[in-house]
């Protein structure tokens, strides 16, 4: 048995597939337009119980997918969270059905802007309508009701995902009776509007973005490259890429004096640009980052504690020491809130230098605090 348990953990979940599921009724969105139709794209874990009710909703960060876990065939790589879900693992599929949907407004198979627009005959473009983190978990309360889902063991997410699992404990309260927040906030910050703001430019400043309708032709691949390496930097800590480039020079012992890419934290980011522009539509960025700088849970119900008021769930937050994206305090005044509304709430500050990728990269110390929370959520 023994064994058993460690081949286990090492496979994972193995091979998966992607799903979609697709609505022809229209999606009324929180601008007031009307989307549809819509379909999702998302992967399952682990089996249903009988009872369905063992049910949990991972919720993606910006570039994120819902491949959270398992390979693809012929993939150089797992899930992104993939060191979380599995046999024995903090999402134990031995014991949880795990759900992961790409979101609204997303280029992994969901329904976003390289989406065919039925009216024109062509790709939406700059035409798809502006969404938000309330229209991407109404999209995701459909796909539980056609799984036949009514209520959620525990939602969980990070970043981004940590928006929509907020929303969730609040737009939908009695369908979620455990809420894990990592690294996220209740309100996208004015500085982290800022920087979203200069990728959004970085790409439309692209002569290739051609307003959006680029799809017959070049992407505007150096607008997004620069809208990357602008916000990978804001995914890590400064003590994090001195350690892993310092000074370092990538091809010599010294400069060339050239305006080439030389140190090797420039390297790095030319990487990280060209690999992102390999998996992500530039619209995707444009919309998604907007929805993400349209969140605000407070400015909303007149208060946090008003917003927070709605939900009925426990909730666990962890947050990482050397996090300036979403820092700690953040995270604070959400626990904060919870405990005057005397509500069951566990936060911990986890000591890391990772930065923001804290909650993908640093998962051992997050792993027993996960596992207790969700057993002692019980059926």
């Amino acid at each position: 048995m023994i064994a058993r348990n460690v081949h286990q953990q090492y496979e994972g979940v193995g091979l998966v597939e992607r799903r979609t599921m697709s609505w022809l009724e229209p999606l009324q969105l929180d601008s007031g337009a009307h989307l549809g139709p819509i379909t999702l794209a998302y992967e399952t874990y682990g089996k249903l119980s009988p009872a369905r009710d063992n049910a949990i909703l991972l919720l993606h960060a910006l570039s994120g997918d819902a491949h959270a876990a398992g390979w693809h065939a012929n993939a150089a790589k797992p899930g992104w969270w993939d060191a979380m879900v599995g046999p024995g693992r903090p999402f134990d599929t031995d014991k949880y059905f795990i759900i992961c949907s790409n979101v609204l407004g997303g280029c992994q198979g969901s329904t976003g802007p390289a989406s065919m627009d039925l009216a024109s005959g062509k790709p939406y473009g700059a035409r798809f309508p502006v969404i938000t983190i309330g229209d991407m978990v109404r999209a995701q309360a459909r796909l539980l009701d056609r799984l036949g889902i009514d209520q959620l063991h525990a939602v969980a997410g990070g970043s981004m995902g940590g928006f929509q699992a907020l929303e969730w404990a609040t737009a939908y309260p009695e369908r979620v009776r455990g809420t894990i927040l990592l690294a996220t906030s209740a309100r996208s910050a004015t500085q982290t509007v800022a920087w979203n703001t200069i990728g959004r430019r970085a790409i439309m400043s692209d002569p290739r973005w051609r307003g959006g309708d680029y799809y017959d032709g070049e992407r505007p691949t150096d607008g997004l490259a620069v809208a990357r390496m602008i916000g990978h930097i804001t995914y890590l800590s400064e003590p994090s890429l001195e350690r892993k480039f310092g000074r370092a020079f990538q091809h010599t012992n010294g400069p060339a004096f050239s305006l080439e890419s030389e140190f090797a934290i420039e390297s790095y980011l030319d990487y990280q640009g060209t690999s992102f522009n390999a998996r992500f539509d530039a619209n995707s960025y444009l919309y998604i980052t907007k929805a993400m700088d349209y969140w605000d849970l407070p400015g909303r119900y007149g208060s946090l504690d008003a917003a927070l008021a709605r939900s009925q769930s426990d909730f666990l937050l962890l947050s990482f020491t050397s996090d300036w994206l979403y820092p700690s305090s953040e995270s604070q005044l959400i626990t904060d809130a919870l405990m005057r509304l005397g509500r069951s709430v566990e936060h911990v500050d986890l000591p890391s230098t990772a930065g923001h990728d804290a909650f993908l990269v640093d998962y051992q110390p997050q792993g027993p605090i996960i596992t207790e929370f969700l057993d002692q959520l019980g059926g």
